[in-house]
């Protein structure tokens, strides 16, 4: 059971792949289906959600109304559109001045936290605390690794519900204290996956071309990246050390290893890693 979540009212704005997957953690970690609410406008998606027992509508306002938690998990362009709504209906809605907002938990890539405390205050002046994720698709399988901000105004307790949600799909969650290292992150976790299949990719090619049949060349390359992946999570020791303790003088790996230091492979991983957290940056401008 998780105990910070247990009775909380959990809502979900957006019922993509990254809302499914925190959906999924959430019901495997035994929070209550019934304690759920997911606001999607297509129905298949809404179709696969109900499956699982949550509760589906397509409206915003009424999937927020009285949440403890909000999830906001929503393309980027609409965005805007979704906090102004949520917004007004928090301003009609809220009777008592005093009303307590949800915390809001973004997942939407880019945008800020001042754009979205800008979009999500009320005509009165209220605004929810946010926290801003950045997860990657690993998510998908409960493999994640999670990189989070929050806002000044996020109470210890907020950030431990949150702590909590993403520890359901991450078996990393790292919380970072200036939020402009969110597109580090990006360029870390949140785009490394890619460089991970794309090396995989290009073992198997490499096999192909040199006599290995594809479909075992493919076999071994998987398993060999989930195998070192592995290694890297259970180990105490570095991911230098472990290379090193593959790694016998003039053997085959050293070899391999020699090549990659003559083709400047640390430079090449350097410069994707910076590339990737640059455009972050930029698309955090727009």
């Amino acid at each position: 059971m998780v105990p910070s979540l247990q009775s909380r009212r959990i809502a979900f704005i957006g019922g993509g792949n990254m809302a499914s997957a925190i959906i999924s953690g959430l019901l495997a970690s035994l929070t209550p289906a019934t304690n759920i609410v997911v606001a999607e406008p297509w129905d298949v998606n809404r179709g696969k959600l109900a499956s699982l027992g949550v509760n589906t509508t397509t409206d915003n306002a009424a999937a927020a109304a009285g949440a403890d938690v909000l999830i906001l998990a929503v393309k980027p362009q609409v965005a805007r559109t979704v906090c102004e709504e949520l917004a007004a209906a928090w301003g009609r809605n809220a009777a008592d001045a005093a009303a307590k907002l949800p915390v809001v938990v973004s997942v939407v890539a880019g945008v800020t936290l001042q754009s979205l405390v800008g979009w999500a205050t009320t005509a009165d002046g209220r605004a929810p605390h946010i926290v801003r994720v950045m997860p990657n698709t690993p998510a998908l399988v409960g493999e994640g690794a999670s990189g989070i901000f929050a806002g000044a105004d996020v109470t210890d307790e907020e950030k431990a519900h949150v702590s909590t949600l993403m520890s359901s799909v991450s078996k990393a969650t790292e919380w970072v204290d200036r939020e402009e290292l969110l597109d580090v992150v990006t360029g870390l976790s949140g785009s490394g996956p890619a460089y991970f299949f794309n090396m995989v990719e290009h073992l198997i090619t490499s096999a192909v071309a040199l006599g290995l049949p594809e479909e075992q060349a493919a076999r071994l390359a998987k398993q060999t990246c989930l195998g070192a992946g592995k290694m890297l999570v259970t180990s105490a020791e570095s991911p230098g050390q472990l290379r090193k303790n593959v790694t016998s003088p003039n053997g085959t790996t050293h070899a391999a290893l020699e090549t990659f230091k003559a083709l400047n492979f640390e430079d090449i991983v350097d410069k994707a890693v910076k590339a990737a957290t640059n455009r972050s940056l930029e698309l955090a401008k727009q």
